[in-house]
């Protein structure tokens, strides 16, 4: 439907905001899988970082002939009060006896899902929520500070520089993150990604057996939010 432009309609002025539902999927190293999926508590900030995609110009018969664009990349930044012990293999320690870790080990891949919310005018943070989902990570050295408690105490917050590997998307050039919009997926299949990423207990969902979480790659994802999943 035509007609002239109109900014800042009721409902229309949205907004996004938090993070939540951190869960953490370490790769089993297996044709790109991941296993099964485990709550991040006290996930306190994920920014994204992309970088590339910059402009190189070439000049040719006195004019500017064209821009070659690099390739894109994507890396982010994890903020937590606590992480999933699952993760210490993913930030380089290992367990060689049961309570004593030791650092400057291999570091292992990742996948990472985390929520935001979407909100509106007319309803607050309730109108709706992105998924975010990040494959092919790698989280960097981090810095920890520990302090003595005075009257001021603060909790020992970790920060971890994350890159990432792009994996194939079919009709797509590879990509390292996927984002699923609420307000935009019909709520069967979104209800049915979301038993996937977090998984089902025995006694809902007419489930006769728990299914774990688990991460699904980004075609499976499309197949789901298409309605053509036959898996």
């Amino acid at each position: 439907m035509g007609g002239k432009l109109v900014w800042d309609k009721n409902g229309e002025r949205t907004y996004e905001t938090g993070v939540d539902h951190g869960v953490l999927y370490p790769a089993t190293g297996l044709n790109g899988a991941y296993a099964k999926g485990v709550a991040w508590n006290g996930l306190t900030a994920v920014t994204e970082s992309p970088s590339g995609a910059e402009a190189t110009a070439l000049y040719a018969d006195n004019i500017k002939y064209l821009n070659l664009m690099s390739a894109e990349e994507f890396g982010a930044t994890i903020e937590a009060y606590t992480y999933p012990d699952e993760f210490a293999v993913c930030d380089g320690t290992a367990e060689p006896a049961t309570g004593v870790k030791i650092g400057q080990q291999p570091r292992k891949q990742f996948g990472l899902c985390y929520r935001t919310k979407i909100g509106n005018d007319s309803v607050g943070e309730e109108y709706g929520y992105k998924i975010h989902i990040i494959y092919g990570c790698y989280a960097s050295p981090s810095e920890k500070g520990y302090n003595t408690i005075n009257d001021s105490p603060e909790a020992i917050s970790f920060s971890w520089e994350v890159t990432t590997t792009p994996i194939e998307m079919k009709g797509y050039k590879p990509t390292a993150t996927i984002v699923i919009d609420s307000t935009k997926v019909d709520s069967d299949k979104l209800k049915a990604l979301e038993n996937i990423l977090y998984g089902v207990d025995a006694d809902t969902e007419t489930q006769t057996e728990a299914v774990d979480p688990r991460l699904p790659l980004p075609d499976e994802i499309v197949r789901i939010v298409n309605g053509t999943n036959n898996g």
